[in-house]
């Protein structure tokens, strides 16, 4: 199974989980990718979904989408703001991904009769997924990170799998980032090594020893301790890099260079020594750190509790915020309690309201309500994937007079069926991976959202099932909605705006999925300039 070409850098965790392995990981692909580099990533995931597509969001935080349609986890998203590349469903394995390819292969009879077993099948194929995944993207550097904790039964097939590459392909070719815990004990006053030696220890008996140490503290690391580690985890001093919390995780791979990150990967891999060029990068830190204005988004989701639930919408307005020197304060509101009687509580005062996607009938009401403040106050409104249709849903109802009005999602029996489900969706079954997903081309019409765009075509990211019912566009259009865009393939609205208002834009997409921290996407930058000018005028 061994490749002749490529190097691969494999990112593990230790002591707790939630130390932040996919910002590391992604970190490495920036500074690489500024030093000249072709970088691609890929995380595994020890759990036995095939995908993240039906897993609960308070569990496992946003689903991400991929340009071709895989619903991944939310460290894609990182990696794609970070490196700035368009990563593919194969950059996101589950060990339900890997048993089932196995399966379908013993099944069809590729194993000629052998007994299946964890090694060497199920270790091939996750070789197989690493190899084939750094040639399809032709790059220099594979980044790959291990879900879970070392220790977790769960991930021992993918910890075996990369130690064995290191065999195959020999060990110039393969670097080990071990990311783990540094604590500090407020009783002895003072920061301890030891769990961090015993989780490399673990990771050593295993066979793969850590050629760099990334560690996390809330406290300054001295020297005298990471001189302990590098003694008792066999590891060079310069290659145990204490990481304390940061302003920003964009913060991170200036840091992480600062320390000679880079030049240390170079030179372990015996790669061409190069320079970085993170002055862009830098400069686009200093503007978030240093904004010259502030605004609050309301975000009424029915998630909020989970900080991680709508991630790539929170940076996607960070990212914009910082475009336009601004620092965007995001207030969850928990959509199940909104209603007309607590929206004025809940809603007055902000500078814009976004209402973002999700599934299921739970907190639609607030949605809607949350649409029918903005509408009726004037206040900037963005609605994503289902923040659109709660906005379609409250105005027919509304304004256009259709009383009852709602998505057959929620009332199958709804006299004016504004949202429905495309014929082809109407004998579908299966919850997983059967909806509109990936990317689609949305054509723009003369409207806010071209003006945006600057441009007639774009290709945005869906997921979702339900559109906004083609049969009412009439007379939504007669009351005073515009359809701003269209796709041509299914011929139905992607883009919903409002005349007579500051900035109401509902979009079928999830734009979030596309922004990225030196490229904001222009819906985003138009929201947040329109909620700023929002503030200025309330000040006037």
């Amino acid at each position: 199974m061994g490749r002749s070409t490529g190097k691969y850098i494999f990112v593990t965790g230790g002591v707790v989980s939630s130390l932040g392995k996919g910002i590391t990981a992604a970190s490495l692909g920036r500074i690489l990718k500024d030093k000249g580099f072709r970088v691609t990533m890929q995380k595994f995931d020890p759990y036995i979904n095939v995908d993240a597509g039906t897993m609960n969001p308070y569990q496992h935080g946003e689903v991400f989408v991929t340009h071709d349609g895989g619903e991944t986890d939310l460290d894609l998203g990182h990696y794609e703001r970070f490196v700035d590349i368009d990563l593919s469903k194969s950059c996101n394995v589950t060990t339900g991904k890997i048993y089932s390819s196995v399966i379908s292969k013993e099944r069809r009879g590729d194993y000629l009769g052998a007994t299946v077993q964890v090694i060497p099948h199920i270790t091939n194929q996750i070789k197989e997924e690493i190899f084939n995944l750094r040639e399809d993207f032709q790059a220099d550097v594979s980044i790959v990170e291990i879900g879970g904790t070392v220790g977790d039964i769960e991930s021992l097939p993918f910890l075996e799998a990369i130690r064995q590459i290191k065999n195959d392909i020999g060990k110039e070719n393969c670097l080990y980032v071990h990311v783990t815990l540094v604590p500090y004990l407020e009783a002895a006053r003072e920061l301890k090594s030891k769990p961090t030696q015993h989780s490399v220890k673990e990771l050593r008996s295993i066979g793969i020893q850590p050629d760099m140490i990334i560690c996390r503290s809330s406290h300054p690391i001295t020297e005298d301790v990471i001189s302990k580690i590098a003694l008792f985890c066999d590891a060079e001093k310069k290659a145990v890099i204490p990481v304390l919390d940061v302003a920003t995780i964009y913060e991170l791979p200036l840091l992480l260079e600062d320390k000679g990150v880079g030049d240390l990967i170079l030179a372990k891999l015996k790669m061409e020594h190069r320079q970085s060029d993170l002055r862009d990068w830098s400069k686009m830190v200093q503007k978030l750190k240093s904004p010259q204005g502030e605004i609050t988004i309301g975000l009424v989701g029915k998630y909020v509790e989970s900080k991680d639930a709508y991630l790539s919408i929170g940076e996607a307005l960070t990212h914009a915020g910082a475009w336009l020197n601004l620092k965007v304060c995001v207030r969850p509101i928990e959509a199940d309690c909104l209603t007309k009687e607590t929206s004025n509580q809940e809603l007055t005062g902000l500078d814009g309201i976004l209402v973002p996607g999700g599934f299921g009938r739970r907190g639609i009401n607030g949605k809607i309500e949350a649409a029918r403040f903005a509408r009726e106050n004037k206040i900037p409104f963005f609605g994503i994937c289902l923040g659109m249709q709660a906005a379609v849903i409250e105005f027919a109802r509304g304004v256009a007079s259709m009383v009852g009005a709602n998505s057959t999602e929620f009332d199958p029996a709804t006299p004016y069926p504004v949202i429905d489900l495309l014929p082809a969706q109407r004998s579908q079954t299966d919850l997983g991976g059967t909806m509109r997903l990936g990317n689609y081309q949305c054509q723009l019409k003369n409207s806010l959202s071209k003006s945006l765009y600057k441009t007639e075509s774009v290709w945005e990211r869906h997921r979702h099932r339900y559109e906004l019912n083609s049969d009412f566009i009439p007379y939504l259009e007669r009351a005073g909605m515009t359809m701003a865009g269209f796709n041509p393939e299914f011929k139905v609205v992607e883009i919903i705006e409002l005349k007579n208002h500051p900035w109401f834009v509902g979009v079928q997409f999830h734009p979030e999925f596309k922004s990225r921290p030196n490229r904001p996407h222009p819906l985003f930058i138009g929201f947040v300039q329109a909620a700023y000018q929002c503030r200025q005028n309330d000040k006037k």
